[in-house]
């Protein structure tokens, strides 16, 4: 083969391997997380804790599916008000912005997949709970219901 078929191909494979790579789901452990509500009710998921800045840059970019009773946790290491945006995520998520004590201060419920648009906390938090779209409605999760994990100081 020609240096040129040979350099073409091996562009193709790391091309390949960059795609693939990217849609595959993160060996991170899972950790129990509970969403109580102001009621008393209790809904369980297990979550994926992006803790350092690789891992919030990454959340969940690139995926094409997560399971119902899975999600991810942004620990933004300090309270401060935080935006997060939708820019290669093919998922449609409902975000959870989450004070230091657990409680849930706001929801951005259905936002866009692969949108640039900012999506604000509206106050200060320490962290953002990223699920499925259409989970909080579907569950009667609401602003002021409380989060369970040792992120959060009761």
């Amino acid at each position: 083969m020609s240096r040129l078929v040979l350099r073409k191909l091996r562009f193709a494979f790391l091309v390949i391997g960059f795609f693939s790579s990217a849609g595959t789901v993160y060996a991170q452990a899972l950790e129990a997380l509970s969403i109580v509500s102001t009621g008393g009710q209790r809904q369980t998921f297990q979550v994926e804790v992006a803790r350092n800045e690789a891992d919030r840059a990454q959340g969940l970019m690139f995926r094409r599916s997560m399971p119902a009773n899975q999600g991810m946790l942004f620990d933004f290491g300090r309270v401060e008000p935080v935006a997060m945006w939708m820019q290669n995520t093919y998922l449609p998520l409902d975000m959870l912005f989450v004070r230091p004590d657990g409680t849930i201060a706001r929801i951005a419920a259905n936002t866009e997949p692969l949108s640039t648009r900012t999506i604000p906390s509206g106050e200060p938090v320490l962290a953002v709970l990223e699920l499925n779209a259409g989970t909080t409605g579907r569950l009667g999760i609401k602003a002021g219901d409380r989060i369970e994990h040792p992120l959060f100081k009761r």
